[in-house]
Formats: structure tokens, sequence, C-alpha cells
């Protein structure tokens, strides 16, 4: 197949503005670049943070999305893009194995142009081979949804019950894989969700509730999903003492005001920050295994403000994806 001239693309022209659809040429690799056709392209809520301004997107337009899949062009090779597409390798975090934390990152559909598109760039070395048993829409969920959550689980060491808070992509991923190792999940949703109440329990969930009740039991951990800073105090509340909570979004509402009392005997918060390629290797190995599967409403690119809000109201169970 050869390259068409021109290609469209969902653009980011500022702050609360919807995207926009646009024809712009088809952009030309560079050195260690790969040029992709877009197979399928994850929605997240970074992306509302994105739109909402709350994480900077310095220089629009932008072409958003991150969890891509794709073909590289002139083979038949499918590969994955996650959310950190280009990091620096001679900083002192990047040689300390934490390129996840690399001062000079830049990010896919955020410093660099996404996969809401027809086509796209990426940096070779940030492509991960995308496992065969997982067809492109349900693979791309597992590129950031996935990892995430995968990265935010092992800062959990061997903890056995789990509160997952917020149970949208990454926790419908998450306890899959929290289950094959043996875990008990607790589910936190919004009150009077029934419907996401469900959905986590018919993935194995030993009990589902509102995120403002307290679990039946005391949990060795908690993951918070949700953008919501009053989350963790509820999550302190449910850990036993040297429990953890991890914060594993990339925009949060200011944390409240925690009693010490809340934090003593040993508990602790911790922030998950992007990824590093290692983690996106070891997950993309596991998920066959699970074998994870992942639940995704599709929408053709053109409506990617439609899946934006559906997110942003909660009108789907797992994950978006757009279809090019």
């Amino acid at each position: 197949m050869s390259v068409p001239a021109a290609m469209r693309a969902m653009v980011f022209d500022g702050v609360r503005q919807p995207l926009r659809l646009e024809q712009r040429p088809v952009p030309v690799p560079g050195s260690g670049e790969v040029l992709l056709r877009v197979l399928a392209c994850g929605i997240c809520r970074t992306d509302l943070h994105l739109i909402d301004g709350e994480v900077e997107i310095a220089n629009p337009p932008r072409v958003l999305g991150h969890q891509i899949v794709g073909v590289v062009e002139g083979t038949e090779r499918v590969v994955g893009v996650p959310w950190v597409g280009w990091t620096c390798g001679t900083c002192e975090q990047c040689l300390g194995g934490h390129e996840n934390l690399c001062p000079n990152a830049r990010f896919t559909g955020c410093d660099i142009d996404g996969g809401m598109a027809d086509y796209t760039v990426a940096d070779e070395r940030f492509c991960f081979p995308v496992p065969a048993a997982y067809p492109a829409p349900h693979a791309a969920p597992l590129l950031c949804a996935g990892l995430i959550g995968f990265r935010s689980l092992r800062f959990c060491s061997d903890a056995q019950r789990v509160g997952l808070y917020g149970f949208g992509a990454a926790a419908h991923i998450l306890i899959q894989v929290a289950i094959w190792e043996g875990r008990e999940i607790y589910a936190f949703v919004r009150r009077g969700d029934t419907v996401a109440e469900e959905f986590a329990r018919s993935l194995g969930a030993t009990w589902a509730g509102p995120s403002d009740a307290m679990p039946p039991v005391a949990l060795d951990a908690a993951i918070i999903f949700a953008p919501d800073g009053g989350l963790v105090p509820l999550a302190l509340r449910a850990l036993k003492p040297g429990g953890r909570v991890v914060c594993g979004g990339i925009h949060m509402s200011d944390i409240p005001s925690i009693p010490y009392s809340e934090l003593w005997d040993e508990r602790s918060i911790q922030s998950v920050a992007n990824l590093t390629r290692e983690d996106g290797r070891e997950f993309l190995e596991l998920a066959p295994q699970v074998p994870v599967q992942t639940q995704v409403t599709s929408y053709r690119l053109e409506q990617a403000n439609e899946a934006l809000a559906d997110l942003r109201a909660g009108r789907f169970s797992g994950a978006a994806v757009l279809i090019p």
C-alpha cells in the first residue's frame, strides 16, 4: 500500500476547545523514527487532562493520543507506542534506570504528535511489539491503562488485599492481572454506579461498593486511578498498618488535610510517574499469559470528541478506542 500525501488528524488547538478534524500532510520520519499507519488509538483520561489544561501542552496545535497501535510502513510489523515517546538517555535519571523521570522526556500526544490520525511517526526505541493474540483495538488500552496499572501494582509489593479506587480502563485490566497473581481485589466506584459495581464483580472483585464506604476488611494496599484527591484520606483509612496508597494518575485534585494519626503506623502514599520501556516489555509479555482481555467501545476517528465526552460522563465500561 502506497503512502498518501495527506491524512486526517484530530487536532488540539487550545484549552477547553473541541478537537478539530484537519487534513494535513503525512509526517516524514526522521533519523531513528518510523512511520506508522495507525490501526487503533486508545482514549485516555490524560487526554481529558490535556484538553482541560490540567496537564500542559506547550506548543499547540497538537495531535493527541498516546495508546497507539500501528503498522510500520513498508513492513507487516505491528507495534504499540506509549505515553513516553522519547528520553535523553544521558541524564542522571536515565543512567540510573529511571527514564520515566527524565527531565528532558517528550510525551506522545503532548510534546510529540500522537495517534488520533491516519498516520504518525514514533521513535523506534519506544515502539513495543504487540502480542499476536491481540487485535489492534484490544491492544491499544494495554499501552497506557495497562502499563500504568501494572507499574502501580508493582508499588504494592506482595499486598494480598488491594483496593482499586475508580473502576475504568486501568482497573478493568489490572484486576485480571492481580487475580491471576492470587490477590483479592476490592473495587470502589462512584456512589450509585451499580453498572461499575457489577462490572467489577463480573471480573472477579471480592467486593465492590461506593468510594466513600469502608471495605469489609482492612486492605494491604490501595491504588487510586480516579483524579480525586479526596479519595486519598478515604483510602488511608481503609488500610492496615504498614499499608500503602498508590496514586496512579498523572493529575489529581488537591489532597485534603490528613490527620497524622491516619498516616501513623507506617502507612505511606506513593505517586506513579509515567513508565519505562522495561515496564512495557514485561507487561506485554505477561498480558497474553493471564490472559488479559480488554473490553472496548470503538469510535471512528472523527468521533474523537464524542468518545472523550463519553469518557468524561462514564458512559461505557472498560476502554474507548478510535479506529481510523
